[in-house]
């Protein structure tokens, strides 16, 4: 599912992010542009990362 639609970028490139990585959502800002343009995606997208570190469940729509 697209979760930042201004950066085309994925639930799955966030995931691949976090595997990688990326622990914040300045990480996510720096190596995939998320929440750079308008910032609706910002809490969809912690809560993406979130559950790829295990901590959270991720934002309805996921394609888990």
């Amino acid at each position: 599912m697209y979760v930042c639609v201004c950066n085309a970028v994925t639930d799955r490139e966030i995931r691949a992010a976090a595997d990688l990585g990326a622990r914040t959502l300045d990480d996510l800002k720096v190596s995939l542009g998320v929440g750079t343009c308008c910032g609706r995606c910002t809490d969809c997208a912690r809560g993406v990362l979130a559950s790829a570190a295990g901590a959270l469940p991720a934002c309805a729509g996921g394609d888990d």
